[in-house]
């Protein structure tokens, strides 16, 4: 892999996604997608972006697609990148905000947002990751998994580093700096 010819400057949407019944979503961190980070060639393999979050301290990877049910994680942050085909995915539960991510998108999800996919091409394929190779726990909006959600979320730390662009990118410009556009 030439992480050069792989990565490229993306366009940055974000959302800052509040409560929404008995999702908490994330009052302080938006949602960032990062439309067109990777340049995938056909001869590549998920394992491209794999390296690439993992170079950025995002671990714990899989591949596979994206639940078709309202889900979140309250102890860590999640990136997604999207290898193949195309989704409708909806964050922030029933009535959140429904994005299309693409061949190429980048998610970054912040503890407590929920996310689940609407719809897909047959094909369409993610790579996941964590901060530090986290091991996320299950959320599903259950009212009684509040307040101890909440807490969670409050305790999970901003990751080192962008997971595409490493020690420069959106992350900090949106997470750190609070200079971002919130759609």
């Amino acid at each position: 892999m030439d992480k050069e010819k792989l990565i490229q400057e993306a366009y940055l949407v974000s959302h800052k996604i509040e409560e929404n019944g008995n999702f908490p979503n994330n009052p302080n961190l938006p949602l960032m997608i990062y439309k067109g980070a990777f340049l995938i060639h056909p001869d590549e393999t998920e394992e491209e972006i794999k390296k690439v979050f993992a170079q950025n301290g995002y671990t714990n990877a899989w591949v596979d697609g994206i639940f078709d049910y309202q889900h979140y994680h309250s102890n860590t942050h999640e990136v997604m990148g999207v290898f193949c085909g195309r989704a409708e995915v909806q964050f922030g539960g029933e009535h959140g905000v429904c994005i299309e991510l693409d061949k190429g998108d980048v998610v970054v999800i912040p503890a407590g947002v929920a996310h689940m996919k609407l719809s897909a091409s047959e094909d369409f394929t993610v790579v996941g990751a964590y901060p530090n190779g986290a091991e996320y726990n299950m959320k599903y909006g259950k009212a009684d998994e509040r307040p101890q959600a909440d807490e969670e979320i409050a305790q999970v730390k901003n990751p080192d580093n962008d997971p595409v662009y490493g020690s420069k990118g959106h992350l900090f410009e949106c997470w750190y700096n609070q200079k971002c556009a919130n759609v």
